[in-house]
């Protein structure tokens, strides 16, 4: 089997190529730009990107699966132009080479944010519709890839979506965001905590399961890669606890967050850092559902997440071995 990545670079690429690799199974990766986390692999390079057909088409020629990784993410800092290029147009792209390559099955890496959340009372699953109505880019960007590459499946074009929340964990080479999130609380260069949680769930956990859904998933649908729920202050507290730092820091109240949020942009700049706290990041923290169901990828691909605390363990371990933190 010949498998063929987008984004391995990226948190979750760096982490899947290593396993699949592991696993003996021979590997494709597109390069965009940067590639410190795929260096001196043994894998087949390709660069280019996704609204390059050319490139797009030496990618797919010969492969039996496409794993999607790549995205561009955001929380306010990209313009929705931007995000619909990558998000929608270049997997558009993508399929298209695809399907005129052969490959039989198409992994899409989409998010949790592709989903609508509310009620929040309620438990979210597969069921839930999608977020093509929400007035954050990201959000619309991933929903409305979610909903126009579901319509490809075809008896000889499976795809498989994978929605996973926000993911923690090694080998977060550039960092993500979520990785920068604890790198500044190890730090101590967060200026406070926030009300508002979210589900984390760890990288590894979700690269079993895309491991899993090679061979395992069922063409036509989606899964949730959810974990565990935790408050901004108890993440900030468990992140204490396995690292042995003292973290004390306030948690602002909500209104202040958000007068703050364009004194936190400078602050962040002045630092040569990406604002964490934005008026998107502090919604997304906020409206989050705390009843993330993984019921349908545990049945069906023995997805198994790990407790936050070994993954927070894991992840700082990762950071403070490759000096950054």
């Amino acid at each position: 089997m010949k498998i063929a990545i987008t984004g391995a670079n990226g948190h979750v690429g760096a982490n899947l190529v290593r396993m699949l690799l592991a696993e003996g199974m021979q590997l494709r990766l597109l390069q965009y730009h940067q590639h410190q986390a795929i260096d001196g692999l043994d894998a087949e390079v390709v660069t280019g990107n996704l609204n390059d057909p050319v490139s797009l088409d030496i990618f797919c020629k010969n492969i039996d699966v496409v794993i999607h990784l790549a995205a561009k993410i955001s929380i306010g800092h990209n313009s929705y132009d931007s995000l619909f290029k990558t998000n929608v147009s270049g997997t558009k792209n993508l399929v298209g080479a695809a399907k005129k390559a052969g490959v039989k099955r198409f992994i899409h890496f989409s998010s949790i944010h592709a989903l609508q959340h509310k009620p929040l009372d309620e438990i979210m699953d597969e069921s839930k519709s999608l977020a093509t109505e929400s007035p954050i880019a990201y959000e619309h960007t991933k929903a409305l890839a979610d909903e126009w590459i579901l319509t490809q499946q075809a008896d000889d074009f499976d795809v498989i979506v994978l929605n996973p929340t926000a993911i923690i964990g090694p080998n977060d080479f550039q960092p993500s965001l979520q990785g920068s999130f604890i790198i500044r609380l190890y730090k101590g260069t967060l200026p406070g905590l926030v009300p508002g949680g979210y589900d984390w769930v760890d990288v590894r956990d979700v690269c079993g399961a895309a491991h899993s859904a090679i061979s395992h998933g069922k063409a036509g649908e989606r899964y949730i890669l959810s974990g565990h729920f935790v408050t901004v202050a108890e993440f900030a507290r468990l992140v204490a606890r396995v690292s042995g730092k003292k973290i004390k820091k306030p948690v602002l109240p909500l209104w202040l967050a958000y007068v703050g949020v364009p004194f936190i942009f400078l602050w962040s700049k002045l630092r040569g850092q990406e604002p964490l706290y934005t008026k998107q990041s502090l919604f997304i923290l906020q409206s989050g559902n705390r009843k993330i169901s993984n019921l349908k990828a545990t049945k069906e691909l023995g997805f198994n997440p790990r407790p936050l605390a070994e993954s927070l363990k894991d992840t700082i371990g990762w950071f403070k071995e490759n000096k950054y933190i």
